[in-house]
């Protein structure tokens, strides 16, 4: 590896373990319950053509949403989860990602 890949390599860890130690699980959940909870199920485990969606890593859920909320389509049910995503704030998004990285169905 050279050594700007391997500076990025790392910087790009430590951003990502500090969004998950800044982010509030409970606040994501409650949020998930909020917004997300009728068409993921609950946990995110997936309902009907609607896709689980927990069990990602935080920077998967991250991306997805943050592309969702600035109106990028990625799949068929874009132009719903881009009108969910457009209110969201970056802390918002945080704590559902954070939520869902560990997110389990009981």
């Amino acid at each position: 590896m050279t050594k700007s890949f391997s500076a990025l390599l790392a910087f790009t860890l430590v951003s990502f373990s500090e969004v998950s130690l800044s982010a509030d699980l409970s606040a994501g959940e409650a949020r998930y319950k909020e917004s997300c909870i009728n068409c993921h199920g609950p946990a995110g485990k997936g309902v009907a053509s609607y896709p689980k969606i927990s069990g990602n890593t935080i920077a998967y859920t991250t991306e997805k949403l943050e592309a969702y909320r600035a109106g990028i389509k990625q799949g068929p049910n874009s132009s719903l989860m881009i009108m969910m995503a457009m209110p969201l704030t970056d802390e918002e998004i945080s704590n559902l990602a954070a939520y869902l990285e560990t997110a389990k169905y009981k």
